[in-house]
């Protein structure tokens, strides 16, 4: 947990990490970088999808739509919150001469998306149901 916290603290303050170990070759904290803008394209593309969802899908049941949607808003929701985090990690561990996290948050991820895709998957198929 004090973990978790100092981690947070870096969030805000990020220049704290250079008080951790030794600056490491500018290409790997700038690929960690470039992971960090790829989880936000990310969660940005999800939380569009959730909102596309919800907006242009009208003839689902509600709770379809609203489950739907929710599922997406709130995974694009936790991979902005998880890009930072990993960021901080990652930056650590290279500064540290440590071994990179690693994190089941993909898995989590891809499986909240395919059990979506799915649900999106069996509309198509079966036609929209009215409200």
């Amino acid at each position: 947990m004090i973990d978790f916290v100092r981690s947070l603290r870096l969030w805000f303050a990020p220049q704290r990490i250079r008080e951790e170990g030794e600056t490491p070759d500018y290409r790997f904290s700038l690929a960690n970088e470039r992971t960090f803008l790829a989880w936000v394209r990310t969660a940005l593309a999800l939380v569009g999808g959730g909102f596309a969802v919800d907006q242009f899908l009208p003839d689902l049941r509600w709770g379809v739509r609203v489950g739907m949607a929710l599922a997406l808003l709130a995974a694009g929701a936790l991979c902005a919150l998880r890009a930072v985090n990993h960021w901080v990690r990652c930056e650590r561990a290279m500064r540290r001469g440590e071994d990179l996290p690693v994190s089941r948050f993909p898995t989590l991820l891809s499986l909240a998306v395919g059990v979506v895709a799915v649900a999106m998957v069996v509309v198509v198929l079966f036609g929209r149901s009215g409200r």
